[in-house]
């Protein structure tokens, strides 16, 4: 049984790491296995339902018009045309999540494969950095994002970083790739949870502390949100890539600690 104070450490620790390009899946794996740490499975589930209520209430307005959009069969305007790139964007993640489940909940084991990760997060983080434009972005942009947040299930390569350093390696507007990545993160968020409901009753039983839990995850909420401000104001000034380092650092000492 975790402490409440452990949980709340995990549940910032969320906060700043799932929307920071230093990936917040990785974090928690080396949070726990370092400190020893077992949460309950619960906190996890409900911490993917904290993120999605934050990007809900961050992109409220877009997201508002893409429902409106799609009600009224309006493809052909900017927002129909968004929420059906959405869609193309979420079926590389949707078939790849599913297809390869067990391979990637395996990583979560393995903090071999979270430290390089991380080291490959850096490196794309590095080499996106001048390739920024102010294109729109299409179809197969939408695919290569989607695939890129495909990929990002592995813990230690960063959500965040891999689609927008994926949008900007195409040369789409800051804007639209920051706006994009996050929208196309709520049909995965979404699917992750439901994929793991399957287990509630069991979920539920290893609760633990309610109270405990709920600290946490609404610690996560807040810092979650704020952070996704931070990470805008980032992105805008052209500041991405000054988290590579910090994903080399951690994905190195990560690695020398399970070498030695």
């Amino acid at each position: 049984m975790s402490s409440i104070v452990e949980i709340l450490i995990l549940g910032i620790i969320q906060g700043l790491t799932e929307w920071f390009p230093v990936s917040s899946s990785g974090h928690l794996t080396i949070a726990k296995e370092f400190a020893g740490w077992n949460p309950p499975v619960f906190f996890f589930v409900l911490l993917h339902v904290a993120t999605l209520f934050v990007i809900l209430v961050f992109f409220r307005q877009v997201i508002v018009k893409v429902l409106k959009a799609f009600v009224r069969r309006d493809f052909n305007s900017e927002e129909g045309k968004l929420g059906t790139l959405i869609i193309i964007g979420s079926i590389p993640t949707a078939v790849i999540g599913y297809a390869f489940r067990d391979t990637f909940k395996s990583f979560f084991n393995n903090l071999l494969v979270v430290g390089a990760a991380l080291l490959a997060t850096g490196f794309l983080l590095l080499i996106s950095q001048t390739r920024e434009g102010d294109g729109l972005i299409g179809h197969l942009d939408a695919l290569l994002m989607g695939l890129a947040q495909a990929v990002a299930i592995t813990p230690g390569v960063s959500r965040s970083g891999a689609t927008i350093s994926t949008g900007f390696l195409r040369k789409i507007d800051r804007k639209k790739v920051f706006d994009f990545s996050f929208l196309l993160s709520i049909p995965a968020i979404l699917g992750a949870a439901l994929l793991e409901s399957s287990d509630l009753p069991l979920l539920v039983a290893d609760s633990g502390d309610i109270f405990a839990v709920a600290v946490g995850v609404a610690a996560s909420m807040v810092v979650g949100y704020i952070s996704l401000k931070i990470l805008r104001r980032v992105v805008m000034e052209e500041k991405f890539h000054w988290f590579a380092p910090y994903c080399w650092i951690v994905g190195i000492l990560v690695i020398i600690s399970q070498l030695y």
